[in-house]
């Protein structure tokens, strides 16, 4: 996400789905406003402690932890 500040992108988790959101005030639509760009991830909530999420954001560059629950350590999936 190059050009964006962390003040432009907005994480969140609804319903065990991971929704990452923003806008690129920088750039405009045919509207005049800026770009909106959104992705959503589904994330078993029985491998994943979907309450303690982090997010860093730093030149462009966004990075997710998602630690591992019971399951998902006895599985040894990510």
């Amino acid at each position: 996400m190059p050009g964006l500040d962390k003040e432009d992108v907005k994480i969140s988790v609804e319903q065990n789905t991971l929704v990452v959101k923003g806008e690129d005030k920088d750039s405009e639509d045919e509207e005049g406003g800026g770009r909106r760009f959104s992705s959503r991830l589904d994330l078993p909530p029985n491998l994943y402690k979907l309450d303690s999420i982090r997010a860093e954001m730093k030149n462009g560059v966004l990075k997710l932890a998602i630690p591992k629950g019971e399951r998902g350590r006895e599985e040894g999936r990510l």
